[in-house]
């Protein structure tokens, strides 16, 4: 199983980049599972189900299951949150992971770039960036710029740039 993340600031695209690149690695035949990081509460149960009552009612985990799907909610009722490594480990084999968020994590990144956002280039910054995806040119970057627009060339890219799980390094503060 190997993993690549996509970084950038609030608004830069990346779900829209991912819902666009899912697809075309699928169409490729690889299996792909995702992780998604929140710097707030959330919340996917729904008030009114059976399920949400049991949490509400304190239990710790409720698994959701049908002949379709089945989800997992566990509810840290003060446990610290899990690191990326963690929540790795429990997820079920596939071809690639793609992160979004913890992008001050070690692992690589495809970083996704908008100047209209108005916020700097993470990648000077951060050498787990191996290329920036961006709607215009960034002459300043010292890695290989790719057309947001490109799906291909992306799905390229973080085909090449993923890295095996086991690679993994473990900052101080994962979460980030």
């Amino acid at each position: 199983m190997k993993i690549i993340g996509l970084a950038g600031w609030s608004g830069s695209g990346k779900t829209t980049l991912l819902a666009q690149v899912i697809p075309v690695l699928v169409k490729r035949g690889k299996r792909i599972s995702s992780v998604k990081h929140a710097h707030h509460g959330f919340d996917v149960d729904v008030p009114g189900k059976d399920s949400h009552t049991h949490r509400m009612a304190g239990a710790s985990e409720v698994f959701v299951v049908s002949g379709r799907r089945w989800a997992h909610i566990h509810e840290l009722r003060g446990e610290p949150e899990p690191t990326l490594t963690e929540i790795l480990k429990r997820m079920s084999p596939v071809d690639l992971v793609v992160i979004e968020g913890y992008k001050r994590h070690n692992h690589p990144k495809l970083e996704i770039f908008r100047r209209d956002v108005g916020k700097p280039l993470l990648h000077p910054d951060d050498d787990w960036i191996v290329a920036v995806a961006s709607d215009a040119p960034v002459p300043e970057a010292k890695v290989p710029v790719l057309d947001l627009k490109d799906i291909e060339k992306i799905a390229d890219v973080m085909m090449v740039e993923a890295v095996p799980v086991e690679q993994l390094c473990e900052p101080a503060a994962e979460n980030a």
